[in-house]
């Protein structure tokens, strides 16, 4: 059911990432597994020393063996030294890869419980005005994304940092010449991954925001097929389709060409710094002005001392793609400091106190006029009252509001002497049953679709609310009875079928507090009288909004609110109600 006055605004998607989310943002996730990430940290510098003992070990051989010519027995407890090294590398650097999937799952898994939690805390109204495939693709392709970040990219860079200060600390006291060829040429490709990553950054983020959009089509034209195909406009969507997955084409081929290009401009940077190494050492060991030995272990060493910088480019582009996502991540997590759920700990009973709307207000964030404006009325205690008005006038808001998914801009909600703002609202919704025009239906058995609002009701309590909610016969005429799958949001039953399966829910639940938007919509004139007394019997001596537009379910309430299109209010009863609207068999 979209909130009245909400719509669907196709200016409010989750804005695309224009820039790279800050580093310090992306690292505070990292809470749940510091330890096993400082872990991965102490590993890296483990590896990065091993790494250096293990060139000079085989430099001291070799010059040994060669300029030596010591025997193989008395270069046996050098050969030992280097295989423990060798060993001692390979499991920090196997357990430093498995301790860094550990924390980016765990990441992943923070990440993905925090958006749910705020998606779940904005509430309906806030969910129904985003794209659902855009969200479902944040919560799912958004945050996994981010694995290459904090499994590959984060433990590179560390390394880029500790093995080249690690070298050039072994190094400078060896040949200082090389060690200043070493410090002038390494900041080059830092520098060159700056001026390329700009422009990356920019086309990862207009890749990932298209693919946010495909997502967000595709499911559209899923959900909408019926109407698609009966208004023959699925090909024209097909081409639509098409035509996004061609614009994502071409980003991606942007991104993997910025990608090739700066990993060619690395190599060629790290070959190059190298070969100048390389070419001052061949000379100077020419001339005698540098011993074997740390000339054999600075060759050794130059290459490894590159390799990190290098990869860390690599890599950049890996986890640039999980930046992108990140930046809209934030952008929804943050949204909680904007419209935070108040959190009372106040409890009331909600059928034994009238509900008074004294003065309230509320304007969407997409219109510029109210959806209501300066409402006042009551909901008698035990009584059923009757909310109608055109559509668009703001019944769903007025509802929201009353369920807490909603705050009012002005005025306040009072449950007796009770602010509303000030109530435990997980209590306060767990005495309401609410059924809205469109219930939400899962892909599972009848028998686990009713007993969704008491997860814990027995089969016979099942049953009874079926029957009370004239659902039993239909149901035990499926295939299976109460254990029949009846296929995601109950494609195998018909529309009256599944309003009855959610009317059964309110029945089951037994609340003080109804909420009814419509029930007998969709109902055949038989079952909807039928539907009609059951509801009239189950509302007795409890306090209950019901959402209409039939005249014949309005026609002997008690308490009518009729809601005008500018927003305001009229309580009445249903005799005066029906002189007001004389001639008109229905609202729009």
């Amino acid at each position: 059911m979209t909130a009245s006055g909400a719509g669907r605004s196709t200016s409010r998607r989750l804005p695309a990432a224009s820039e790279r989310a800050p580093f310090r943002r992306l690292l505070q996730f990292l809470e749940p597994a510091r330890g096993a990430f400082a872990t991965v940290v102490l590993l890296i510098f483990l590896e990065s020393l091993t790494l250096i003992g293990q060139a000079r070990v085989l430099a001291v051989i070799i010059d040994a063996a060669f300029l030596g010519g010591q025997a193989l027995a008395a270069l046996k407890p050098l050969l030992l030294i280097f295989l423990g090294l060798n060993l001692l590398r390979a499991a920090c650097a196997w357990s430093g890869d498995l301790l860094a999937q550990y924390v980016s799952s765990a990441v992943k898994s923070t990440l993905r419980s925090s958006l749910l939690a705020q998606i779940l805390a904005r509430g309906p109204a806030w969910v129904q005005q985003e794209r659902s495939g855009e969200l479902t693709t944040l919560i799912s392709e958004g945050v996994e994304q981010l694995d290459a970040y904090f499994r590959l990219y984060l433990p590179q860079a560390v390394q880029a940092v500790l093995l080249p200060i690690s070298i050039l600390l072994m190094v400078f006291p060896f040949d200082r010449t090389s060690g200043l060829v070493l410090l002038l040429t390494a900041p080059l490709i830092p520098l060159f991954m700056v001026l390329i990553g700009s422009t990356a950054s920019q086309a990862t983020a207009a890749r990932w925001q298209s693919l946010q959009t495909i997502s967000a089509q595709f499911l559209d034209i899923l959900s909408g097929i019926t109407t698609l195909k009966l208004f023959g406009r699925s090909r024209t969507q097909q081409q639509r389709l098409r035509a996004l997955n061609d614009a994502f084409h071409s980003t991606t081929m942007q991104v993997l060409r910025i990608t090739f290009l700066s990993a060619l401009v690395l190599e060629l940077l790290s070959t190059l710094s190298t070969a100048v190494v390389a070419v001052q050492i061949g000379l100077r060991l020419l001339y005698a002005r540098i011993a074997f030995v740390d000339a054999f272990f600075i060759l050794l060493l130059t290459p490894d001392f590159f390799l990190p910088l290098r990869m860390l480019g690599l890599r950049f582009h890996a986890g640039m793609a999980g930046t992108a996502a990140a930046a809209n991540i934030f952008r929804v997590l943050e949204l909680k400091a904007r419209s935070p759920e108040p959190i009372g700990t106040e409890t009331v009973v909600a059928g034994h106190h009238d509900i008074h709307f004294n003065n309230v207000s509320y304007t969407y964030s997409t219109r510029n006029f109210p959806a209501i404006a300066s409402i006042t009325c009551t909901l008698p205690a035990g009584r059923t009252s009757v909310l109608v008005g055109p559509s668009g006038a703001g019944k769903s808001t007025l509802t929201y509001l009353l369920l807490g998914f909603l705050q009012p801009h002005t005025g306040a909600i009072r449950v007796g002497p009770y602010d509303l703002s000030r109530l435990d609202l997980a209590k306060w919704r767990s005495q309401i049953a609410w059924v809205p025009q469109q219930p939400t239906l899962l892909h599972d058995t009848v028998f686990e679709n009713i007993r969704f609002s008491v997860p814990g009701a027995t089969r016979a309590s099942v049953e009874r609310a079926a029957s009370a909610a004239h659902a039993d016969a239909f149901i035990r005429a499926l295939p299976e009875g109460y254990d029949t799958l009846i296929g995601e949001r109950g494609a195998r039953l018909s529309g009256g079928q599944g309003q009855r399966l959610a009317l059964a829910r309110a029945f089951l639940k037994d609340a003080p507090l109804l909420i009814l938007d419509e029930p007998a919509a969709q109902l055949d004139l038989e079952t909807e009288k039928q539907l009609l007394d059951s509801i009239h019997a189950l509302t007795r001596n409890r306090t209950v909004l019901l959402v209409a537009h039939r005249l014949q379910t309005i026609q002997r309430a008690e308490n009518v609110l009729f809601l005008n299109e500018d927003g305001g209010i009229r309580q009445m009863d249903g005799g005066q109600y029906l002189r007001l609207i004389s001639g008109e068999e229905q609202l729009a």
